[in-house]
């Protein structure tokens, strides 16, 4: 049975293909109306250069005249000029004409005209009179109209399209935090048995290096459970030095990994304070080495440098493992996308909402070759004023 999140990539699609289909039915109906204005218009002018032939004939009585001239003068929205052999002008109408280089004015709107259509030629007498015309305003709207309706529906389709989208990542964000949750309150009970476990054997003679291992590992523990906990929750962050806390982190995963893995500190010659929950943050730098000791195979060496430029501090770390090609820079980090065969997928995609979680945080591969590393930064904001 498919997911419900399948089901809204599906809505999705149906939104971009109604869109689409609305998008091309509007332009088809709006370009036949066009095509029927244009032509109904062109018939205008052969009834207005019809009736101009007929009121300059000399014979023309009363009557007719008058028809003629009220022919003539109800055009009040298409630009109209007419010329005499000499491309002197005889008559214009519905423009608006400076008060100097009208000349020039109206050879331009000639030449314009023609580009749009072919000029009517009235033939009165042994005269030839040439009448230039263009589409009325109301014409022009009609040819923007699908324009202006297909943005429109760009626009509905963006706005579907990022709807879904922030939908779906609340309800995904739901679930994370949900399952964070729960993961914490399902450690509690066996943490808190196994320290009273550890306080018991302490009773009894049992070698304390043991024990102190043993409780050095529950307390391991407690500190996911809290972590876990912590995510999803409003917490306060603190003003601390990001030098010690990589430090610290560091000191905790040597003893951890492979012993052929060596892990190389470059921190700042200066304090370099700025805003983070220590635990979480520190869980950061715990998956970022562990993606970094899978990828060199349990064997390379991991550099942590510290750095600050301008009102950022940035941590670079860098690992001398397989390498990722550029095209799967921004997907390692999407939840589920794994190269590891029992992997879930959860390590860089839980790093990016950590560190985005604070105000500035910042979380990208900076580089990587495949076959020789790869170098993520970590962008934080630099606590205190202004330099």
């Amino acid at each position: 049975m498919n997911s419900w999140y399948d089901k809204r990539q599906y809505l999705k699609y149906f939104f971009i293909v109604a869109a689409m289909l609305i998008a091309a039915g509007s332009l088809f109906v709006s370009n036949s109306m066009v095509t029927k204005l244009a032509d109904e218009e062109r018939q205008k002018m052969e009834v207005w250069t019809e009736a101009y032939r007929f009121f300059l004939m000399e014979d023309t009585i009363a009557d007719p005249y008058m028809l003629m001239l009220k022919v003539i003068g109800g055009n009040t929205t298409i630009p109209v000029i007419l010329f005499d052999e000499k491309t002197n002008v005889i008559e214009q109408r519905n423009l608006t004409v400076p008060e100097k280089n009208k000349e020039m004015f109206f050879k331009e709107k000639m030449e314009e005209f023609r580009t749009r259509h072919e000029p009517f030629v009235v033939e009165v007498g042994d005269k030839t009179q040439y009448l230039f015309y263009d589409d009325s305003i109301l014409l022009k709207r009609l040819e923007m109209y699908p324009y202006i309706q297909l943005l429109v529906v760009a626009v509905f389709v963006l706005i579907s399209f990022l709807a879904l989208a922030s939908t779906k990542r609340a309800e995904q964000n739901k679930v994370w935090v949900g399952l964070s949750k729960e993961t914490a309150h399902q450690l509690g009970t066996p943490i808190s048995s196994l320290m009273a476990w550890v306080e018991y054997l302490k009773t009894k003679e049992i070698d304390a290096t043991y024990l102190t291992e043993m409780e050095k590992d529950v307390r391991r523990l407690e500190m996911i459970a809290d972590r876990f906990s912590k995510i999803g929750s409003t917490l306060e962050p603190l003003p601390l030095n990001i030098n010690d806390v990589v430090k610290s982190a560091c000191g905790y995963m040597e003893s951890r990994i492979s012993q052929k893995v060596k892990l190389i500190l470059k921190l700042s010659d200066t304090p370099e304070l700025t805003l983070m929950n220590e635990a979480l943050f520190s869980w950061v730098i715990e998956n970022l080495t562990k993606n970094a000791v899978d990828a060199m195979d349990g064997q390379g060496a991991i550099i942590y440098q510290v750095g600050r430029k301008g009102r950022k501090i940035f941590v670079d770390v860098t690992d001398t493992g397989k390498g990722i090609a550029k095209s799967k820079f921004n997907a390692i980090f999407n939840p589920g996308y794994t190269t590891k065969a029992r992997g879930w997928g959860l390590g860089l995609s839980l790093v990016k909402r950590i560190v985005e979680s604070y105000p500035g945080g910042k979380i990208f591969v900076k580089a990587s070759e495949p076959g020789k590393g790869t170098t993520f930064r970590i962008e934080m904001r630099k606590y205190g004023k202004k330099d």
